[in-house]
């Protein structure tokens, strides 16, 4: 597996993965209409334009991908995603260090609902902390997660 910034002819791939991805998150809130599942192409592009996307590319194939933004000494990281039949394999973990190589900062800060242990235990695992919760519905919270450099060294 190798992980390259993504370029634009990767992009309806990648929202095609993206898709594929967020269906058990989806499941999990029993709600198909959330942003990552309606993101269009051009939302997408707008992101690559602005920002920076990885790609996990294994046998020609696009397995994962993750993208940050950078803003006012932090980097935003969003839609770190594996294709299900690839989960569990390192792919994220491997993803998530890549775009802190790629988009070094101080601060990287993502997020995450309350209802996605799974990916709260990983993020925890390779150093992110929660900050902040903060309520979207009744039942549905979103977790937000840091990570300084200064203070873990990594």
């Amino acid at each position: 597996m190798t992980i390259l910034p993504a370029t634009r002819p990767d992009l309806p791939a990648i929202l095609s993965l993206q898709s594929l991805a967020y269906q058990s998150e989806a499941v999990l809130l029993q709600n198909f209409s959330i942003p990552p599942l309606m993101q269009t192409l051009a939302e997408l592009e707008a992101e690559f334009e602005s920002g920076i996307i990885l790609k996990a590319v294994e046998g020609g194939e696009i397995v994962g991908s993750v993208r940050a933004r950078q803003e006012n000494g932090t980097a935003y990281i969003g839609k770190l995603i594996v294709h299900p039949a690839h989960q569990r394999k390192g792919i994220g973990t491997q993803l998530l260090y890549a775009i802190e190589q790629a988009a070094p900062a101080p601060r990287y800060e993502l997020f995450t609902s309350n209802k996605s242990e799974k990916n709260i235990r990983l993020y925890e695992r390779v150093g992110y902390h929660r900050f902040m919760e903060k309520q979207v519905s009744h039942d549905l919270s979103f977790v937000f997660l840091e990570k300084s450099i200064l203070a873990s060294n990594t």
